[in-house]
């Protein structure tokens, strides 16, 4: 297979976390990558050169998914992108992954973290979406990312957690409305996975990462590679018939 022939996935977030196995995971089934990031360019570029030295084309733009005023204006650098860079004019799969948690309980979340919380998880990928539209090939796919804590909860992730279930309602919607295009769109929740988000708290803390285990059928926690494929899975043909579903990727935590 050429390279100019390869489909070509936009990730967002994928410099670091989920995001950054996502990509990996996707160039390993074939596809040229582009994915986003906010601040962190060095990582960025580090994800890319991974994915180029793996024989596959890739390619990293900044985008901060909490503001919606940016998207037109990404869009317009992700064409010439795609026509300079991968000499083509569409992507054929879209995994909405970027974003950050907050850590507050109910009676202390304060406006400003609600509001971020909402530009980031629910707004972004809502209208970067929509924007994306005519990027997007028939037939193509869209992933978005959820949690685990849309189902169960924990205290203190109320506005994150809401924001992700918004999501799940979005993504049934988008694969209704989009089906005549034959777009796909499905969700993935992750449980608590070793990683940088949320400060490292999983990865770091024994205590919460034991009792997170201790309630997971499979008995420990996730790591980055437990959900990248899945979404690389998702992306690919080998998932033709799945649409409209939410997948919980996390080992069977609280059944």
């Amino acid at each position: 297979m050429t390279n100019t022939a390869n489909k070509i996935a936009l990730v967002t977030g994928g410099s670091r976390g989920l995001g950054k196995d996502m990509a990996l995971q996707l160039a390993k089934k074939g596809f040229d990558v582009i994915l986003t990031y906010q601040t962190k360019s060095e990582s960025a570029q580090e994800v890319v050169n991974q994915i180029k030295n793996s024989g596959n084309k890739a390619f990293a733009i900044q985008l901060d998914v909490a503001n919606a005023n940016s998207f037109d204006q990404f869009v317009q650098t992700l064409s010439t992108t795609l026509k300079n860079e991968f000499q083509s004019e569409t992507i054929s799969a879209l995994v909405n992954n970027a974003g950050v948690g907050t850590y507050a309980t109910f009676a202390d979340t304060t406006m400003e973290q609600f509001d971020s919380m909402v530009n980031i998880h629910l707004k972004g990928p809502y209208f970067l979406t929509q924007k994306l539209l005519p990027v997007i090939q028939d037939g193509g796919s869209i992933v978005n990312i959820s949690s685990g804590l849309a189902r169960f909860s924990y205290a203190g992730y109320a506005a994150y957690a809401i924001m992700k279930a918004g999501i799940e309602s979005l993504s049934r919607y988008q694969a209704q409305e989009l089906g005549a295009r034959r777009i796909r769109v499905n969700t993935i929740a992750p449980g608590a996975i070793e990683t940088d988000f949320g400060g490292g708290a999983i990865r770091d803390n024994k205590e919460l990462n034991d009792m997170v285990a201790s309630s997971t059928a499979l008995g420990r926690v996730g790591l980055p590679d437990d959900i990248g494929s899945v979404a690389a899975f998702l992306c690919s043909d080998e998932s033709k018939w799945i649409n409209a579903q939410r997948i919980e990727v996390a080992g069977g935590v609280h059944i």
